[in-house]
């Protein structure tokens, strides 16, 4: 019997097909002697606080400039963690596949997830995969859950402070901007592609610098734009924003132009937001320039005591306005 090139319904019905599938495609990739006993539950050895997270993605496309579903999955739960100062440990990973979809796309998906673990160094010990009929879903999608072992506590939203610096690691909107390109057919004369990445070396750099991190949170869906305003109400602070000192590509910015978006509004999912005092800021740069990889990380704002619960953004002619949370729907299945 010749080895089929798609998913059937059998590839998830517990049987031969389904046991060869978890066997030769997601155990040689994601292998680990945890994983490997093949019990109902991970059975996990863990001491001390840890952070726990879960989320699904759904993005489409699956395919993008810089990343697809598998690796925007991996990195997307081990960056939740990172950012409560949490080494990620172990992972779950749970697959919806649609029937027909093709074993080499999931083989794909699959090997590319393998190779993003290996950054942050977190292991998948337990995982479910299902097989709907076609038509019920789009391709594939995941859900994982992650837990970490907090090394860094009181990284909280609750511990930004007036007088904080509001630092961010480098542009953003690539993320959205790519996506969108993608659904549109938009040929762009430049490379853009979204920032997808493992952050965990960068966070775990930042921890061992010994720095007063006092929040830390990746912008996702909704930007910065939401992140700020989430932090400046769950703190009763007010942020101030410098406009010209926020990094946004030249393609980014026509990509919003063309569209109507703002480029604080988009999702990035290798970018991320700092809140620490003011008097070490200069030190938190020069680590991230150093030793993070963040060439473009640079301090974008500040914490106030003033206009409590407001985000608000100075432009280069001097004008200001508030920065608010965006509203609605910008862009469907980001992640």
């Amino acid at each position: 019997m010749s080895t089929p090139k798609q998913i059937q319904l059998s590839h998830g019905g517990g049987g031969r097909e389904m046991a060869e599938l978890i066997g030769k495609l997601f155990f040689e990739a994601f292998d680990n002697q945890i994983l490997r006993q093949e019990e109902d539950a991970a059975c996990l050895n863990m001491t001390g606080p840890i952070a726990f997270t879960t989320d699904s993605f759904v993005v489409s496309p699956l395919f993008f400039k810089g990343g697809n579903i598998g690796k925007l999955a991996i990195a997307g739960t081990v960056n939740d963690l990172a950012m409560m100062g949490a080494a990620p440990q172990y992972l779950s990973c749970g697959f919806i596949i649609e029937e027909g979809f093709e074993i080499a796309k999931l083989k794909e998906i699959v090997e590319t997830m393998a190779a993003e673990l290996h950054k942050s160094g977190a292991k998948i010990v337990c995982g479910d995969t299902k097989v709907v009929p076609k038509g019920c879903a789009d391709g594939v999608f995941i859900n994982t859950s992650g837990v970490g072992r907090i090394i860094k506590p009181g990284i909280s939203v609750h511990s930004v402070r007036p007088g904080d610096a509001i630092i961010l690691s480098r542009d953003i909107g690539c993320h959205g901007a790519a996506i969108l390109a993608a659904r549109e057919g938009l040929e762009l004369e430049t490379e853009l592609q979204s920032d997808c990445a493992t952050l965990w070396p960068m966070v775990e750099q930042l921890i061992a610098a010994n720095l007063e991190l006092h929040a830390m949170r990746d912008a996702t869906r909704g930007g910065i734009a939401a992140v700020l305003n989430e932090w400046a109400k769950a703190a009763n602070v007010g942020i101030e924003l410098s406009e010209e000192a926020i990094p946004v590509r030249d393609e980014v910015r026509g990509v919003c132009e063309l569209y109507g978006f703002e480029p604080w509004d988009l999702a990035n999912e290798g970018t991320f937001v700092i809140a620490l005092p003011q008097e070490i800021a200069a030190d938190a740069i020069t680590v991230m320039h150093q030793f993070c990889n963040c060439d473009q990380a640079r301090i974008v704002g500040t914490v106030t005591d003033t206009n409590t619960g407001k985000v608000i953004l100075h432009s280069p002619w001097g004008s200001k306005r508030y920065l608010e949370l965006p509203a609605g729907e910008l862009l469907p299945r980001i992640c």
